[in-house]
């Protein structure tokens, strides 16, 4: 199925972002390949470009065998369906069978007083290389997370045409997906991600990702390289986003390379703000030298915040190396100045974090990979980087069973102030914290993966290298729920990490005790299903806890994306045996149960039914557990990591999106219980409560709260001005007993707002309520309402939607709005939505603001389905 996103054109945002100078350039087009099976000769023969490759196919790279086999329609989508069954998996055909020759003719010649030079920056899992008939390695590369570089100019032809010809073989251990948690877990023997064997939320990868998976560029500069340049930025003290700023100090080095057979003198300089830092150095032929700068003194600078406390302004750093005054090499890099602390909460027992001297509350979300298969662009980067933002999250963690996230990523937590967590290559599972009768090898063995550790010190080494300039990055993690092996581990946090970077906290694992202090018992995470919503206000969890989460599924329109239609069936929940009947593609897709939750919103009558139940569920589950871990920030809590919020292909579970980027009503719970200053209902002791989690003293707002029936009809339970202090937590009165009169008998709705002096409004939630028997009696008998609906384009690419509710009308509840395609009626994807499954109470009036890329064409529709609100579809002004 082909959906619009594809034309998505958000990656146009990062050339102004990219920390590549203008000298290099990728090679991501024209490869073509041929599985080794078909191929005779050796790589010294395919390597030049007067080899025949006519019955050779088009390859993606980056990418991997089955992207291209995916590209060449070879197999059938693995993420639709049952299809992934129909792959051959590389433990029963044998490495073999993915491995792959990979050819790339290039134009490229050289001048006088040039250096070209080739990189990798990710391969899995080892490969030779081969240039104009010469083999450019001489022992073969291994590990997933270790760039490669060339200098290639002695081996670049006169004509200027060139061909690269590259063989790459799948993992060492290929790892038997016999369903446990990352199989047999043998693919941790390798120094690369875990999840390709199987995990509670996918599906193996049947190549198990094998391929030239990341970028490869060509550089060109002059005698002089410079790589790896590190900035660290020093901001001591505590700042406020606002106002003059007090001094920052900008710290640089970087390395040097010189592959002539001459010493060369000149200067290493960068511009920063207008002010230029300089030193001459006189590097030796043949090496590569680390220099040091001096230091600048930045006077009142610009601060990068997390998102919801400041803003996140970026420098631009231009580096250069001149000699005889004539620029060698030039890297451009984006600088963030802010500082990351980690203190200890005595109080909590936990870590807590602050930037810039500030503590600021963690609301963060678990990060797996963009995409299972490694089809990674800077469009969905931003667009999903962007979506957590917009849940008002302010962390990500890149979990340890995944990889180290690519340069783009970062760059898009840059931008929208999304704090980063950074687990490194292992996890309880595979590495054997557990005893589990589905893994090859017992625990002990397990505890000593991978098998070179050696390889992943040296892999870990260089992925610090490559985004440790990033402001987003916040926290090294040595494992998921597990520490590495004691020889990995002591260099990494004692030696590696202090010399390569030293600006950020390591954690020894994800739920240590150093991070959470664990005085509940059992592993320190979870638990990862629905919950009743009291639980998340009354039940004391882990103080900094890393992973906990509930359910995700999409509406009928997301699932009918990748379920055929004869498994287009809603589980059915036996009250009397306490189970749910569900389809089996849904259980390959790694379904979590709604169970009795649906029931008290009436019987489901058909998909679309539960899909739209499921989405008010959704909605409750993901608002209430933000709202529970607020209400007690500071003295329960430090901060929550939501497992997860989203999945890189079409599982069932633990996502605020689906796979083709279509937000479900958690995304839109989280948003509102996330909000930086929030009025909400305690849903334990029916307290109303403010969160503010800002560094601002909140003065004369006016809590209006209110009560609502299925007909519209309203009750004021309160109105009372009140204020609230920064990074505060604090219940205003109890409501208990007009709630238990008011909802008893078919439940109700609650209203809490916020507004300033002038009635503007600050936080606005509105809430329904089940009966004395807790069911959702009332909502399955409210009339219609008849609203209006006002539809304009603002500017390209921008949408206002006005919802109109009459005086007399009940509640307009829980409106999805979306934008689809004129023709099909299908939703074009992405859209961002400042809300959505929003209500309107009677007699007021609601604006929800939408933002896509537009394209050429037909304009498209606006659509509106809401609980009792006639779909429509209304034509674009």
């Amino acid at each position: 199925m082909k959906f619009l996103f594809t034309t998505f054109l958000l990656s146009l945002q990062f050339l102004c972002i990219s920390t590549y100078a203008q000298n290099k350039y990728e090679l991501n087009s024209g490869w073509k390949c041929s599985p080794i099976a078909k191929v005779k000769e050796d790589g010294s023969a395919i390597s030049i470009p007067s080899y025949s490759l006519s019955s050779w196919i088009p390859a993606v790279v980056p990418g991997t065998v089955l992207t291209t086999m995916l590209e060449n329609k070879q197999i059938p989508d693995p993420f639709f369906g049952m299809n992934n069954e129909k792959i051959p998996d590389i433990f029963k055909t044998g490495p073999d069978y993915y491995t792959y020759w990979f050819v790339k003719d290039f134009n490229e010649t050289v001048k006088a007083g040039e250096q070209v030079w080739l990189h990798f920056r990710g391969v899995n899992y080892s490969f030779d290389i081969y240039l104009n008939g010469k083999k450019l390695n001489k022992k073969r590369h291994s590990g997933m997370f270790l760039r490669q570089s060339y200098n290639i100019t002695s081996s670049l032809l006169k004509t200027g045409s060139n061909r690269l010809a590259v063989i790459v073989f799948p993992p060492d251990a290929l790892g038997n997906a016999n369903g446990g948690q990352g199989g047999d877990g043998t693919i941790a023997k390798n120094v690369a991600h875990q999840y390709v064997a199987g995990w509670d939320w996918i599906q193996p990868i049947r190549d198990r990702n094998t391929g030239i998976w990341d970028k490869v560029l060509i550089e060109k500069t002059g005698k002089i390289n410079i790589k790896n340049p590190h900035i660290i930025t020093l901001v001591p003290g505590q700042r406020k986003p606002d106002g003059a700023q007090k001094p920052a100090t900008i710290k640089t080095t970087a390395e040097l390379e010189n592959p002539t057979d001459a010493p060369l003198k000149g200067v290493l300089q960068y511009v920063l703000d207008g002010k230029k830092i300089s030193k001459e150095v006189t590097l030796k032929p043949k090496s590569t030298t680390e220099i040091a700068l001096p230091d600048l003194k930045l006077e009142n600078p610009k601060l990068w915040w997390p998102s919801g406390y400041g803003a996140q302004y970026l420098y631009n750093l231009k580096m250069q190396f001149l000699v005889n005054g004539t620029v060698s090499d030039e890297e451009n890099i984006n600088v963030g100045i802010r500082e990351i602390q980690a203190d200890w909460n005595s109080i909590t027992r936990s870590k807590q974090i602050s930037v810039n001297g500030q503590r600021v509350f963690i609301k963060g979300g678990n990060w797996i990979i963009s995409d299972a298969m490694l089809r990674f662009t800077d469009a969905r980067y931003d667009a999903e980087v962007r979506f957590h933002r917009d849940m008002n999250l302010n962390l990500l963690r890149i979990w340890g069973g995944a990889l180290t996230e690519r340069p783009e990523f970062y760059q898009a937590c840059d931008k929208y102030g999304i704090l980063v967590m950074q687990d490194f290559w292992g996890s309880g599972d595979c590495n054997g914290r557990w005893l589990d009768p589905m893994k090859k090898d017992d625990q002990w063995v397990r505890r000593n993966y991978p098998d070179d550790h050696g390889l992943f010190l040296e892999s870990a080494a260089d992925q610090i290298k490559m985004i440790r300039n990033y402001p987003s990055l916040a926290i090294w993690c040595g494992g998921n729920e597990i520490t590495l092996p004691v020889d990995i581990m002591l260099p990494l946090r004692d030696t590696i990490l202090p010399k390569l970077d030293g600006t950020r906290w390591f954690i020894d694992y994800s739920n240590s005790d150093d991070m959470s202090f664990n005085s509940l018992g059992g592993n320190g995470d979870g638990p990862y299903g629905i919950q009743p919503l009291k639980r998340f206000f009354e039940y004391k969890t882990w103080p900094f806890n890393s992973e906990i989460g509930s359910v995700g599924v999409g509406d009928y329109e997301s699932l009918e994306r990748f379920l055929p239609k004869e498994n287009m069936i809603a589980p059915v929940y036996s009250e009397k045996t306490g189970k749910e009947t569900v389809d089996s593609v849904w259980n390959y897709h790694k379904y979590i149960g709604y169970e009795s939750y649906v029931g008290p919103y009436g019987k489901v009558k058909d998909l679309r039914d539960f899909g739209k139940k499921a989405q008010l569920i959704n909605y409750d589950q993901y608002r209430s557990l933000m709202e529970g871990f607020s209400a007690h920030m500071w003295d329960w809590y430090t901060g929550v990591i939501i497992w997860k919020t989203q999945n890189p292909w079409t599982a069932l579970r633990g996502q605020m999106y689906d796979y083709y980027l279509d937000p479900n009503a958690c995304l839109y719970g989280l948003h509102n219980g996330s909000a930086p200053l929030h009025v909400m209902y305690n849903q334990a002791d029916s307290t109303v409560m403010i969160t503010n989690n800002t560094f601002k003293h909140q003065y004369d707002m006016m809590l209006n709260i209110t009560a609502v029936d299925m007909n519209g009809k309203e009750k004021s339970l309160g109105q009372v001005f009140v204020e609230i202090g920064p990074s505060t937590a604090r219940v205003i009165l109890s409501i208990k007993n007009e709630i238990r009169e008011l909802s008893k008998k078919e439940g109700m709705f609650l209203s809490l707002r916020l507004s300033t002096v002038k009635k503007e409004i600050l936080s606005d939630n509105l809430y329904w309520l089940p009966d004395a028997e807790g069911a959702y009696s009332g909502l399955n008998k409210m009339p219609k309402a008849d609203i209006d609906v006002q539809v304009r384009q603002s500017e390209k690419g921008k949408v206002e939607v006005t919802l109109s509710n009459p005086a007399k009308n009940p509640v307009a509840f829980f409106n999805r709005l979306a934008l689809v395609d004129p023709k099909t009626k299908k939703r074009i994807l992405p859209v961002f939505y400042d809300d959505n499954y929003v209500s309107v109470l009677p007699g007021e009036k609601k604006t929800v603001v939408m933002d896509y890329s537009q394209t050429a064409g037909e304009l498209p529709l606006v659509s509106i389905d809401g609980w009792n609100v006639t779909e429509q579809f209304i034509p674009l002004k």
